[in-house]
């Protein structure tokens, strides 16, 4: 019933990621939504964050990263962690990813989204048919429109996890 809404892989953290034996596997590329995935909501990156990019280039990844933000916070942001950007991706539109991709020189098989959204993100990811991975979001404090989307996320998730506890 909401299996397009479901991500194919959820973590804590997008620093969680088994990052090196999803390289193993062929990813070679990975889209980036920035705002409680990466940092709280119109913070900066720090220091780790920037480290972390820093690791993923070391293990082989190309980055993008895909907002619905306003280009001033995406581009600073971008410029903090060397990678190129798409601002207002009108996500979950799959145009962005598709540009992400481009920009990234990947392609469906080998991308990976990584977001804390179900009905932007990861539907969006879905949708490119890009392997796409749920993080929890990084500070509860959000802006009222996302905040009034998170009750039927947790309907669609607690579905998700019935559904993933039959298959094993």
């Amino acid at each position: 019933m909401f299996q397009s809404f479901y991500p194919r892989q959820r973590a804590a953290s997008a620093r969680e990621i088994p990052y090196k034996a999803l390289h193993r596997q062929g990813f070679r590329g990975v889209i980036f939504d920035i705002d409680n995935t990466l940092v709280p909501h119109d913070a900066p990156a720090d220091q780790e964050t920037e480290e972390f990019f820093c690791r993923l280039r070391e293990l082989g990844y190309a980055t993008c990263l895909l907002s619905n933000n306003k280009e001033r916070r995406v581009a600073a942001f971008a410029g903090q962690v060397s990678s190129p950007y798409i601002f207002k991706a009108g996500k979950p539109s799959v145009k962005g990813y598709e540009k992400a991709m481009e920009l990234m020189g990947t392609d469906r098989e080998t991308t990976l989204f990584v977001g804390d959204q179900l009905f932007t993100d990861v539907w969006g990811a879905n949708r490119a048919g890009i392997y796409s991975i749920l993080v929890n979001p990084i500070n509860p404090k959000e802006e009222i429109q996302i905040v009034l989307k998170r009750y039927p996320e947790r309907l669609v998730l607690w579905f998700y996890e019935r559904d993933r506890r039959k298959r094993q």
